[in-house]
């Protein structure tokens, strides 16, 4: 029977060889540097430049304490485990001063028998960290490997530890310690579940019929002669009915259970998400539970289709047969400081991607594997997941030791996550087989073995150690990728793209080619000036100051924005006004790219922009900054996700030729009907003509066009007229699109006067802006009060304005309309500069 002893809670913890003396307690799990933060030992390494010297701590050893008790009974047990679900990196363990354990992988979950080290009563465990830091530094010392990626302490590839810890061009180098997730003994006794494996097979005849591999341990130290043991399998449906239970002998691997109408798990914006309960026990002959194993599936079949089409090879992710057009974003790990990331935290990000109609993540291969809380809650809301290994932008030398590691961690998290409904695919890596196979600068140089072990490790022993685990996930070896071997792994018609020649390169929007799937791109902005304010004084709200240049990772990045905005806006009159129209650009930049592969819906099955979200307040590719606030891209995304939207196609920028496109990505067909006006700043309708009609279930359709060159020959009237495209449903307007026929630092906007009222519902407050004209990207915000609204970055192209919505749970205390209608914060374009 088994029993598990949790060793989280108050440790001791102290400086190995600094000389005080000094003992601090601090709470595991935990790290060094939430610890020293907790005893006001250093300031937040978030604060303008604090970063430099807090990672120089983690120069430094530490050890780890705690005592705990061990009973008569509990040492009878026939197997007794120190269970490490993250031990962040190296470290050595004693157990009552015995060497127990060592460890050299954040990505393992690790099982040390320990009953030999344990006494009757009083025990002590004791981790000493070994410094990362040091480790990277002489590993760069002692090697030929020269690459570092951007913003990277070199050597890191060397420890399996994420990479993002030691810098990106988006993250601090702060590579802390500790023990991160819990840690625990483990007691067992008689038998024990070693695994538990579940496959499906969709019946043709609406039938899922579910085949249970279960793998019982069995221990000689309590078994009586000849005793049984038992397996017993429940099923409860998703309202949590028992709908199916079966025990059998243990003997008996294999166990199949029928579900006659089952109900199907569909990505967000597809279906529902209806998950059934499943529980294994471990039972004895008289009926008691010896261990227990138990999880959530959803009934659905997940693969990567990449037949041949007539423009190469597709990449669609197929579910339920329906192959679907991807919708996302790259998630990296939410914060540098690991306790920082909560439950509540992490679904409230999840829940703002499936509010923003994303129906998949990936799951980046420089941070580590997230809680199992993280998949949960994108079962939950429909969100599929791209989970790369954790390997990214390195080379890597492939050693005996180095291979033990990646073939344990990869099984620990394979075994741990193949039962989620969410799951999508395993990638190999991050970017490099693109490295190795177009010699990338930083690439050439290295002795030839490193790109033998490329293969080794990518397309032989991790491909291996993933379908010894899971044999029904999709693999595919790295991405960008054609499918291995260094063919062309950024070919643009077969596999999946990354591309970065709008942004790193300078090139305009309109460079966007006609990809299978791109599953990296992405344009930067900084965060609202709420966020900069909290990691800056006054004096430092300069972008090119110390303390905003390290908190811009990209050393080119400031200047490309600057170019950027310099193309299309004029320059904005303050650094707050900068970081709003840097917004609007990120916007715009990645609108354009999604919008483009939606209409070449068939050819481009998938857009996953880089990136979701930040692990610091910093200026950066995502769309959520590192304190949750929603940033003009992912209001956008909002809109250009949408399975039921619209799009406006130009044959290049300001044309005065447009096409009118509709899209539907959800399984129903959908009745539309749609409204094209040509107006003027002041609101005057100019043109206006409708259609109607219906369109078929995930597909696109150019529902008009038309040309505009008899208003846009002279320059004064091109300047200061617009054209606005609205979808409907019924009398319901679904969304709505602006076209200007110049670059917004030309067009002709008039100063605003804004109207705004707000009206307090039941569950929420309405607020209503109107505008005496036509306005662009106009932003609401609270200067108090952090919330997400329905909608934002909206234009305003009519007198009756926009209305949206927020949430009163969006507030954490009780708030008036008085009190909000002070709050609030009205801009757009034509306030961003002086006039």
């Amino acid at each position: 029977m088994g029993r598990i002893q949790s060793l989280n809670g108050v440790w001791q913890w102290s400086l190995e060889g600094d000389g005080s003396g000094s003992v601090y307690e601090g709470k595991v799990p935990g790290t060094v540097i939430s610890h020293m933060l907790e005893q006001k030992l250093i300031e937040d390494p978030y604060w303008r430049c604090n970063e430099y010297g807090v990672r120089e701590l983690m120069g430094n050893n530490y050890t780890y304490k705690r005592s705990f008790q061990v009973s008569e009974e509990d040492l009878q047990s026939d197997l007794v485990e120190l269970v490490c679900d993250g031990i962040d990196t190296i470290a050595s363990i004693r157990v009552n001063d015995r060497l127990a354990a060592e460890t050299d992988d954040m990505h393992r979950t690790y099982r040390f028998p320990v009953k030999e080290y344990l006494n009757p009563g009083e025990n002590e465990i004791e981790v000493f960290f070994y410094s990362p830091l040091d480790f990277v530094r002489n590993e760069d010392a002692g090697n030929d490997i020269f690459y570092a990626s951007t913003g990277c302490i070199r050597g890191n590839a060397a420890l399996r530890k994420a990479h993002y810890m030691f810098g990106w061009d988006w993250g601090p180098q702060l590579p802390d310690m500790g023990i991160f997730r819990d840690i625990a003994l483990e007691y067992s006794s008689g038998a024990k579940l070693e695994d538990v494996r579940i496959r499906q097979n969709h019946e043709e005849a609406g039938r899922v019929k579910l085949n249970f591999e279960v793998t019982v341990k069995t221990f000689s130290g309590e078994a009586k002669p000849g005793q049984k043991w038992f397996t017993k399998v429940e099923i409860r449906d998703p309202e949590g009915v028992l709908i199916s239970e079966k025990v059998q002998d243990s003997k008996e691997v294999q166990s199949e259970e029928i579900i006659k109408n089952p109900r199907l798990w569909w990505p967000n914006g597809l279906g529902d998400q209806p998950l059934y309960k499943v529980g294994v026990f471990l039972l004895d002959e008289a009926g008691t539970t010896y261990d227990s194993y138990e999880c959530r599936i959803g009934l659905r079949t997940v693969t990567v289709s990449t037949d041949k089409n007539e423009y190469g090879n597709e990449f669609a992710l197929t579910v339920n047969g329906v192959k679907i057009f991807t919708m996302g974003a790259n998630y990296i790990p939410e914060d540098s400081i690991l306790t920082r990331v909560t439950r509540e935290r992490t679904e409230r990000l999840i829940e703002d991607c499936a509010a923003a109609n994303f129906n998949c993540l990936r799951v980046w291969g420089g941070g580590y594997y997230p809680d199992d809380y993280f998949y949960d809650k994108c079962d939950e809301k429909g969100i599929l997941i791209w989970q790369d290994l954790m390997f990214g932008c390195n080379v890597y030398a492939l050693n005996d030791r180095f291979e033990e590691n990646i073939v344990e961690e990869t099984k620990d998290n394979v075994c741990r996550l193949r039962n989620h409904p969410c799951l999508a695919l395993w990638c190999g890596n991050n970017e490099m087989e693109w490295g190795w196979g177009d010699e990338w600068a930083r690439i050439k140089g290295h002795h030839p073995r490193y790109k033998a072990d490329y293969i080794k490790i990518f397309e032989y022993i991790l491909p291996k150690a993933i379908k010894s685990c899971d044999d029904v996930t999709f693999f595919w070896p790295s991405s960008p990728s054609s499918g291995g071997a260094f063919d062309n792994p950024n070919a643009i018609n077969r596999g999946d793209q990354h591309y970065w020649e709008v942004w790193h390169s300078g090139k305009p929007f309109t460079e966007y080619g006609d990809f299978s799937f791109c599953s990296e791109y992405g344009f930067q902005s900084f965060p609202h000036s709420k966020t900069i304010a909290a990691f800056t004084l006054e004096e430092d709200r300069n972008i090119f100051s110390r303390v905003m240049e390290s908190h811009q990772k990209n050393p080119a990045a400031n200047g490309k924005i600057l170019n950027y905005i310099a193309d299309y806006f004029l320059y904005p009159k303050d650094t707050d006004s900068l970081a709003y129209i840097s917004q609007i650009l990120q916007l715009k930049a990645i609108e354009y790219g999604v919008e483009h592969w939606r209409r070449k819906r068939g050819q481009c099955m998938g857009s996953l922009y880089w990136q979701l979200n930040d692990c610091w307040p910093v200026a950066s590719w995502a769309s959520i900054d590192y304190y949750g606030r929603w940033k003009a891209l992912h209001y956008g995304a909002k809109r250009f996700y949408s399975p039921f939207t619209i799009s406006i196609g130009e044959e290049e920028e300001m044309s005065p030729h447009v096409s009118y496109y509709v899209h539907n990505d959800t399984r129903e067909q959908q009745e539309w009907r749609t409204e094209i006006l040509l107006q003027d700043h002041d609101f005057q309708v100019l043109w206006k003509e409708t259609a109607e009609g219906t369109i078929s279930p995930l597909s696109v359709l150019k529902a008009a066009e038309a040309d505009f060159y008899q208003w846009t020959d002279r320059e004064e009237i091109r300047s200061s007229i617009f054209s606005a495209f609205r979808l409907y449903r019924g009398g319901e307007l679904v969304e709505e699109r602006t076209v200007l026929f110049v670059k917004p630092k030309h067009f002709d906007y008039k100063a605003p006067v804004y109207d705004v009222g707000i009206l307090e519902t039941e569950d929420s407050f309405r607020i209503t802006v109107k505008a005496s004209c036509f306005c662009q990207y106009v932003e609401l915000y609270f200067k108090d009060y952090d919330v997400v609204f329905s909608d934002n970055f909206f234009d305003i192209t009519s007198r009756s304005g926009v209305t949206v919505f927020v949430s009163k749970n969006e507030f954490k205390n009780l708030v008036s309309v008085d009190l909000l209608r002070k709050n609030l914060v009205v801009r757009s374009v034509a306030d961003s500069y002086s006039r």
